[in-house]
This record gives structure tokens, C-alpha cells and sequence, in this order.
């Protein structure tokens, strides 16, 4: 019998501070979560930090880096602006993705084979700083291949067609997730997987031997936001209830 191998958990909080940023207050707080998903089993914690600055904060990198107990996987565009945060924040991980202004998220991976001589370099420098780095790709295997090229350390493979095709094509796609996985992991590189994984989707990815790490964020983010309303809303109640009572209790 094999030992049984767990896969990781690496909680993305962009959308707690998509909920912030809706109202420009300071809550929730992106620390807070990380640190209640560590307590809730998390191994990692995920923060992209885009260059619009539309959810997570520069400030939001660096509290969780210093105040959270957990790998961070800092998710950046291979920008010399982010570069330089990067350098800064020394994250256990850095994992590059391609960045669209326009896009509501991260669509489809990092082409790495139209920039192997740029993206050699970029990865040079983070690893002189013993950061570790992942590159956002779609399970191809040329894509794998040129990611072993330039010198990662691990791959992303990413999930969203896989999440978002029909009935018919999944388990094509699930196919291309376990080859990818296979070869990756065959070229030494850590395999972990990550975009539009949910409740319903999730266990045929983690069920991929090679996997080491999935990162999933707004689908936790979204049941917290419906399982965690009970217990809300009842210590709202609760609070103005017994500011009532004191204030009966003082005469008021």
C-alpha cells in the first residue's frame, strides 16, 4: 500500500479586499482572513497584487507577510514595478500571471514560450532573493516545457477551461490537466493548479496524484459570505439587543 499523499490549500484572499475596496473602509481586513484560514487548515496564503490595485493593497503584501505564520504566493504581473515589490516583500513564492486591465480575472495562462528571454531573466533576479517561482500556464506541453527552460521552480496549471466547459468536453480537459501534470512533474518541476475551482468541481483536480498545491480563492470567499452570515447577523442582534438592555438598565 502507498502512503497516502495530502494536497495543500493555498487560500486566496483577494475578495475579502474586493469587499473593502466596494466601500473604501478598512474591513474586512485580508490579514484577518488569512489568519482565520490558517487556523482552518490553510497551508499557504494567495495575494495578487494588480497593477490597478482593484482589490488587494501594497500595505495588505506586507501585513500578511509579516503578521501571518503561512507561505505567502505572491501572484504579480512580470512588471519591473512588481518586481521591485517583490524583492521587497521576499514571499515564500512568487507566481506570474498575465495581466489584463480590462479582465474581471486572470484569463488563460502566462505565454511562456513568446518570452522565454525576458522571463529568464525576471526569474533570475527573484530567485537571487531564494524566492521561489511559479509561472500561470495552461496544461500544454510546450508551455511546460519552456516554463522548465527558463528556470521555475513550479507551474500553476490552470483550471478555468476545465471549470467553466459543458458536460461533454470536462473530462477532455481533466485529461489535459493529469498529462500536464504528469510531464511537469516528470521535469522536476512542483505542479500545483489553480482558477475557477469550486465546491462542485474540486475533487476530480485534487484526485491528480502530482498535484502538490491547489489555490482557490472566490469560492471561498463566496459560501463565507452565506455560511458565515448566521453567525453575523446574530452577534449584530445580539450587540444591539444589550446595548438595549444597558440602556434600560440605565434608565435611558
Amino acid at each position: 500500500m502507498t502512503e497516502h499523499q495530502s494536497i495543500e490549500l493555498g487560500v486566496n484572499v483577494d475578495h475579502i479586499a474586493t469587499l473593502r475596496q466596494a466601500r473604501g473602509v478598512s474591513y474586512p481586513d485580508p490579514m484577518q482572513a488569512a489568519e482565520i484560514a490558517r487556523k482552518a487548515g490553510a497551508d499557504g496564503i494567495t495575494v495578487h497584487l494588480r497593477e490597478d490595485r482593484r482589490h488587494i493593497q501594497d500595505f495588505d503584501v506586507f501585513n500578511i507577510r509579516s503578521g501571518v505564520e503561512l507561505p505567502m504566493n505572491f501572484e504579480m504581473a512580470a512588471t519591473a514595478e512588481m518586481l521591485e515589490i517583490a524583492l521587497k516583500v521576499e514571499p515564500y513564492e512568487c507566481c506570474l500571471v498575465p495581466e489584463k486591465r480590462e479582465e474581471l480575472t486572470t484569463e488563460g495562462g502566462l505565454n511562456i514560450v513568446d518570452q522565454q528571454s525576458h522571463l529568464s531573466a525576471y526569474i533570475s533576479s527573484l530567485k537571487q532573493k531564494n524566492i521561489k517561482v511559479s509561472l500561470f500556464i495552461d496544461p500544454d506541453e510546450s508551455q511546460i516545457r519552456a516554463s522548465h527552460d527558463v528556470g521555475a521552480d513550479i507551474v500553476e496549471l490552470h483550471t478555468g477551461t476545465y471549470a467553466e466547459c459543458d458536460e461533454r468536453s470536462r473530462e477532455s480537459e481533466l485529461n489535459r490537466i493529469r498529462q500536464g501534470a504528469e510531464l511537469s512533474a516528470k521535469l522536476g518541476l512542483q505542479v500545483n493548479a489553480g482558477h475557477g475551482l469550486h465546491y462542485q468541481n474540486v475533487a476530480s483536480v485534487a484526485a491528480i496524484p502530482e498535484l502538490k498545491c491547489l489555490n482557490i480563492g472566490h469560492s471561498i470567499v463566496a459560501r463565507a459570505a452565506l455560511t458565515g452570515f448566521y453567525e453575523a447577523v446574530f452577534a449584530m442582534k445580539q450587540l444591539m439587543n444589550g446595548a438595549r438592555l444597558e440602556s434600560e438598565g440605565n434608565g435611558l
